[in-house]
């Protein structure tokens, strides 16, 4: 029996491999090519804000595909039986990022109602693309709340503090007052016997113009905002200005050692003072306000704060103070909170009964304890010697929290002590005031109106004497 055998012949087998080596590359290179454009990664599509009332602030569509890129955006909104286009976009190139705003209701003849939102993004892999559809059930409400003024503060002090009762419509979502570029949140609840009236304490800066206007601000889910002015007679207060020269044993003793790192060796005793009392200082100050921007609704204290026993101010609230070095005026900065001198580890006592929020070191200030009173209203204790409480800790007033020191930035021994509203410092003196409080604070929360107040407020008048 013969087998045949077929071979192939020696002088093509080098043309065959040249063949399957070209296959080969051509096959690598076309799924090379081809592998991102079959790619199953679907666009994203974010709304902001995600909520479920929409009003007349704009809503912003993001969407992002991090494969291919996106090749077209559909947005529709159904409302009454109508479908309204809200945008279409194709892109003649992938994209990988885009954002639409949308301001529903000045669509042509939207109305307040229930609608649906659709949001259709398709990216650009082969075929037909990945599709991400957004569907979204809204209600759309373009009626802002309302405000109605209970009580407020005919006369405010420079620098000082406020406050208001107001009740707003049962849609608002925030409130409360702003000046300027300050906002400060009302409180619900705390009115005595008004569980729906809000107090709102605020401040008129002592940075701030004089002449800034303040507003009663109120905002619904949908971000509808109504506002209301605020009507008060700004008293001047009249602010210190003052020099302080910077030495050479000060800098190196007390200004370098709060410098870490690279920041102690760069410059010489200018640059290092420089470094402390304007950029550390910035964000020792920074700090302080993300601090005592957050505080309980609960208010804690009771009556007028109290100023540590047996001490001298020294220093005073808002004092604009020019450094000078070698005869050169090298820096400027305001000094937020009164200087309080007793004798050396005199035990530094709580102003009134608080919540402790921060203990321990805050660069320029040194040891520093902070308390939240509740409301917004927070008071702070620097350059401590020692500290005896910590965070969470419940105190009365009096109570001891530290003993004063000269830790920090401070010359020698003394307590700085300071009160902010909602993140900004204001005038101490009122605090400590029982008048001041019993007159513009404690009417307030016991749930009197402003005619009311002002009634009180009045001089009474005695009656003529009857002649014989």
């Amino acid at each position: 029996m013969i087998h045949l055998e077929t071979r192939t012949p020696r002088s093509k087998r080098p043309l065959v491999l040249t063949l399957l080596v070209i296959v080969t590359v051509v096959l690598l290179a076309g799924g090379f090519y081809l592998a991102p454009r079959f790619e199953s990664q679907a666009p994203v599509i974010i709304l902001t804000p995600d909520s479920d009332v929409v009003g007349k602030a704009p809503i912003e569509i993001g969407v992002t595909d991090q494969g291919t890129g996106l090749k077209s955006i559909t947005a529709t909104l159904s409302a009454a039986g109508t479908e309204h286009p809200v945008s279409t976009e194709i892109f003649a190139t992938p994209t990988r990022e885009k954002k639409l705003s949308v301001e529903v209701a000045k669509l042509a003849g939207i109305k307040e109602g229930p609608a649906g939102l659709r949001v259709v993004a398709r990216d650009g892999s082969l075929f037909t693309g990945n599709e991400t559809v957004l569907q979204k059930e809204i209600t759309i409400d373009i009626t802002p709340p309302t405000l109605q003024l209970i009580a407020e503060d005919r006369y405010i002090n420079f620098g000082g503090a406020g406050a208001i009762v107001y009740k707003p419509s049962a849609d608002t979502a925030t409130s409360g007052v702003r000046v300027g570029d300050h906002f400060f949140p009302g409180h619900k609840g705390q009115v005595k016997g008004k569980e729906d009236h809000y107090v709102a304490l605020f401040a008129h800066p002592y940075n701030a113009p004089p002449n800034a206007k303040a507003f009663l601000v109120a905002t619904d889910k949908a971000g509808n905002s109504r506002e209301m002015g605020l009507s008060y007679e700004l008293k001047n207060v009249k602010y210190r200005k003052s020099t302080i020269a910077v030495s050479d044993s000060f800098i190196e003793s007390k200004v370098a050692p709060l410098l870490s790192g690279g920041d102690a060796k760069e410059g010489g005793a200018k640059e290092t003072f420089l470094a402390v009392n304007n950029r550390l200082r910035k964000e020792n100050d920074d700090r302080i306000a993300a601090i005592t921007k957050k505080s309980t609704s609960a208010r804690q204290w009771d009556g007028a704060f109290v100023q540590l026993s047996n001490s001298k101010v020294e220093a005073n609230f808002a004092d604009e103070r020019t450094y000078t070095y070698k005869g050169e005026a090298i820096d400027k900065a305001y000094h937020l909170g009164y200087d309080l001198s007793v004798t050396e580890r005199y035990p530094a006592e709580a102003a009134n009964a608080g919540t402790v929020v921060f203990a321990g070191d805050l660069g320029i200030y040194g040891n520093t304890v902070i308390l939240d009173h509740g409301l917004g209203l927070f008071t702070l204790y620097s350059h401590l010697s020692s500290i005896d409480v910590k965070e969470g800790d419940t105190v009365k007033q009096r109570q001891a929290l530290g003993r004063t020191g000269q830790t920090g930035l401070a010359a020698g021994d003394h307590l700085h002590y300071g009160v902010y509203l909602h993140g900004v410092a204001v005038l101490p003196v009122e605090w400590w005031d029982p008048k001041w409080i019993k007159d513009n604070i404690q009417p307030k929360l016991e749930g009197m109106s402003g005619d009311e107040i002002a009634e009180m407020q009045q001089p009474r008048k005695t009656a003529p004497k009857r002649r014989r």
